[in-house]
């Protein structure tokens, strides 16, 4: 087990599996077996058994009485089922009173049709910024801030202890829970960066436009964790909490397209901070409680070649299929740090950085549907592949995590966790003999036919162009730390 494991049992433990442990101790307690608490209660012995096995789908409201009452529970298990129901209904709030779900208000008067399509078609033009090259407007962005608050190259952000001079292993950095949220201010007035809905009134927030005008393959409303705090004065240590996919989304979105609109205002230069209201009221883009956070994580896999050859893997964002970061090039993999389900058990057994990323690499390495938690029990990471071979070739020294800490894209004041694996080549070889091309979200980048670029200072500058602002920070840095690294 890892440390960022090890400090998510901070995070308590779901009701519903706090239920199942206590209806198993209680039976073992009055020495008695499953079939016998079946007679007693009336039921199956496969209820009684699937009472204590920890699970998404909970024992009726029937069940548990009658457990209760066999084993002289007192109400116990009664009450831990309805604290467990109360965990599901509030984590699945977070997704269905997202703002992104809003009915926007009926419009008294009737707009004309050509005012809707007026407004929509400058939405798009602005969204889509013709004429736009590479990160053009994320590093315009980046000037807006003082050279103290830039990264290495000025490419992105980064706060006091954010960025760290050297990595440390992925082991070493602390993940904490916290139930206690502030509300951050919410970002408005925002009508000046959404257009108007077919109905003829305004849209209430980016998702909803997204989905109606851009119509990506890929976006969907997720429970993520939320970024709560940073504190590096014992290592690196993270505390979480909870918010929505579209929360986020629609608040980097919006301040990204009140940019761009300013921007073409200002005849491509950058704006000045009086053409930015959203941005200027966010402030500090470091204050978890001022800017709402969900750091992704963007994982750099260097293959490590026995004979100096070493290679790293590059993804080309496909803009058709994803809603965000389309046409550039990231690194791989990369993706929002969030549970595979709304449910409580989901939220416990993967608040952990290192099975977000395995996860990450058998969706976009290999292929495999996303892991959305559709299965009734909780991912088993020790004994389902390709966790179990992950974490084998982990443990025995021959994949390697870093993580660096974490960085902001200007643009989008998007946050995100950079992080670096390091594999032998024959690991590599192994885990990802099926590697697969083409995924959901784009394609692999590589040349000669192959499926990846060699790690180099020249091909790391040969691709600049291509590359992401954080993509291009976390391959020059760890390129600078290379000897440590491999």
């Amino acid at each position: 087990m890892t440390d960022d494991q090890l400090a998510a049992d901070k995070q308590p433990e779901p009701a519903a599996v706090r239920l199942a442990k206590k209806v198993k101790e209680l039976r073992k307690l009055m020495n008695l077996s499953d079939n016998e608490v079946a007679i007693r209660a009336g039921y199956s012995r496969q209820y009684i058994a699937s009472a204590q096995k920890v699970g998404k789908n909970l024992p009726s409201r029937e069940l548990v009485k009658a457990l209760d009452n066999v084993l002289d529970a007192n109400g116990v298990l009664v009450a831990l089922r309805t604290e467990a129901k109360d965990e599901q209904m509030r984590l699945r709030a977070r997704l269905t009173d997202s703002p992104a779900s809003a009915v926007p208000p009926a419009t008294p008067e009737a707009v004309p049709s050509h005012r809707v399509r007026a407004s929509q078609d400058q939405w798009l033009e602005v969204r889509n910024t013709p004429g736009v090259r590479g990160r053009e407007l994320t590093e315009l962005a980046a000037w807006l801030y003082p050279e103290s608050s830039r990264g290495p190259g000025g490419h992105v952000l980064t706060g006091p202890g954010w960025l760290l001079d050297e990595p440390v292993e992925l082991d070493d950095v602390r993940l904490l829970w916290s139930e206690s949220q502030r509300p951050v201010p919410p970002l408005a007035p925002v009508d000046h960066v959404l257009p108007l809905t077919d109905r003829g009134h305004r849209y209430t927030n980016y998702s909803r436009a997204v989905r109606d005008l851009v119509r990506p393959r890929l976006l969907e409303n997720r429970l993520s964790y939320r970024l709560l705090g940073l504190d590096t004065r014992r290592g690196m240590e993270l505390t979480f909490g909870t918010t929505s996919f579209f929360e986020t989304f629609d608040v980097k979105q919006s301040v990204a397209h009140e940019f761009k609109s300013a921007w073409l205002a200002a005849e491509r230069s950058v704006p000045d901070w009086d053409a930015l209201p959203l941005r200027r009221s966010i402030g500090d883009p470091f204050d978890p409680d001022r800017l709402l956070m969900s750091p992704g994580i963007n994982t750099l896999t260097i293959r490590r070649g026995r004979d100096g050859d070493h290679r790293f893997v590059l993804h080309e964002r496909d803009g058709g299929k994803v809603a965000d970061g389309g046409g550039l090039c990231h690194v791989m993999p990369a993706g929002e740090f969030q549970p595979s389900s709304v449910d409580p058990t989901d939220v416990y057994n993967d608040f952990s950085l290192w099975r977000n990323i395995m996860r990450e690499f058998s969706e976009e390495f290999l292929g495999n549907p996303e892991h959305d938690g559709n299965s009734p029990q909780p991912i088993d990471y020790a004994t389902r592949e390709p966790f179990r071979s992950f974490e084998r070739f982990r443990d025995a020294g021959r994949f390697r995590l870093w993580h660096y800490g974490l960085v902001i894209e200007p643009l989008e004041l998007g946050a995100m966790q950079l992080t670096v694996a390091v594999l032998d080549d024959h690991v590599f070889d192994e885990l990802f003999a099926n590697l697969v091309r083409t995924n959901d979200e784009g394609k692999i980048v590589g040349g000669n036919g192959r499926t990846d670029m060699p790690f180099s200072g020249e091909a790391i500058e040969r691709l600049n162009p291509r590359l992401s602002a954080s993509a291009l920070t976390l391959l020059r840095i760890a390129w600078r730390d290379r000897t440590l690294l491999l």
